[in-house]
């Protein structure tokens, strides 16, 4: 025989102090685990978001990052003539030798030493067809064979003289801005680019980094990959492009997930310890009701369930709280250091509905530890004493 889950609902409105003040411990730290969470899954997304499925980037043969790349260029007319390269509307191979350089500019409203790393990216004219996730909202490209930069979207705001209209200076030389894109909230948000002749000149002399392009046949990368593999003109590793990104995200995502877990934890030690109080407490006030429950026949294990089931009752209250708390965090946008370019990348906070689920079943976890040992002593209450 089981006691009625009302009986559990109307005992927690009898003690609404000390159930609010549990609830909102708890609430505080589901609101922490969720932002911290949100944290790494808006970081993991904004570089997972970066590449395509049907881009293909080639980098030098060993090497793990577009930074310490270098692709010559008398091999970029090797790479061109191959068959698993998309043509667009004019024939000409969909591809983009790159440059890929970090520069400092200065932040808004800092002194002449508020300055973060920025990558530069030289592209070639067809960037914008590889790259289908280019989206240009303010200006126009930049021309060929001017000191013309585009810059990402949340660039704005963030550092000095990145509107269009304005000179950004860098390198010993003044830049033009002459549009803002956006890039579906990828990296590439975070990135200044300019056409790729002009950069190479300016930062790499006669190298380019690595070579983005689009495949003719989107199921053919590993043949392609084989490919490139097997010429020894080229010396280069072929990567998908979504791929490449993803894994250039897992280093820092699992820090900060580390992160989450443990500072969490720490202040769940806490919570929990409210959660025991709480239920002690409820115990102590409650223990004729036990009595009298164990009298009509109720087993202890009813009395366990019973007495645990409101304390996850509670706890789930909490979990609610704490996920209301940390909603407004989605879409807020931060920066970070991405380690593997050492380059500052903007993202925002990503809070799922599976990342508040997680919320709410962890409030409930600890809602049960802590209310386990108060509902085990209820449910081993000798009835003669507990009547008395």
């Amino acid at each position: 025989m089981k006691i009625p889950f009302v009986y559990n609902l109307r005992s927690v409105t009898q003690r609404p102090v000390s159930t609010a003040l549990t609830a909102l411990g708890i609430g505080l730290v589901v609101a922490v685990f969720v932002a911290m969470l949100a944290l790494a899954n808006g970081f993991i997304a904004a570089l997972t978001k970066t590449g395509s499925a049907d881009n293909v980037l080639l980098l030098r043969r060993g090497s793990d990052s577009e930074l310490s790349s270098g692709i010559p260029r008398e091999a970029i007319n090797i790479i061109g003539a191959s068959p698993h390269i998309a043509t667009g509307a004019d024939g000409r191979p969909l591809m983009s030798p790159e440059t890929y350089i970090v520069i400092n500019i200065p932040r808004i409203g800092g002194d002449a030493f508020a300055v973060a790393n920025v990558v530069a990216r030289g592209v070639s004219d067809k960037a914008f067809e590889v790259r289908r996730n280019i989206k240009i909202i303010e200006g126009r490209r930049f021309t060929s064979g001017q000191s013309e930069i585009c810059v990402g979207a949340k660039l704005a705001g963030r550092f000095n003289n990145v509107n269009v209209g304005d000179v950004l200076r860098f390198s010993n030389r003044d830049w033009k801005v002459v549009c803002r894109f956006t890039a579906d909230g990828s990296s590439f948000e975070s990135e200044i680019w300019g056409e790729n002749e002009q950069f190479q000149g300016v930062f790499r002399g006669n190298v380019f980094q690595d070579v983005a392009f689009r495949l003719k046949d989107p199921a053919g990368f590993e043949e392609a990959k084989r490919a490139f593999l097997a010429d020894q003109r080229l010396q280069v590793d072929a990567h998908r492009e979504s791929d490449f990104y993803a894994d250039q995200s897992q280093l820092l995502g699992n820090i900060l997930r580390f992160l989450a877990i443990m500072i969490t934890s720490i202040m769940a030690v806490g919570a929990v310890f409210g959660a025991v109080n709480t239920m002690y407490a409820a115990v102590s006030s409650r223990t004729p009701e036990i009595a009298v429950l164990l009298t009509l026949g109720f087993p202890p294990r009813s009395v366990l369930a019973s007495f645990l089931a409101e304390s996850a009752v509670i706890a789930f209250i909490g979990g609610i709280i704490g996920c209301l708390l940390a909603l407004p965090i989605n879409g807020v946008v931060t920066s970070t250091t991405n380690w593997a370019s050492f380059s500052e990348i903007a993202f925002a906070f990503r809070v799922t509905p599976q990342l508040l689920a997680a919320g709410l079943l962890f409030a409930v976890v600890m809602g049960l530890v802590g209310g386990f040992f108060p509902a085990r002593r209820a449910s081993r209450l000798p009835v003669i004493e507990a009547l008395r």
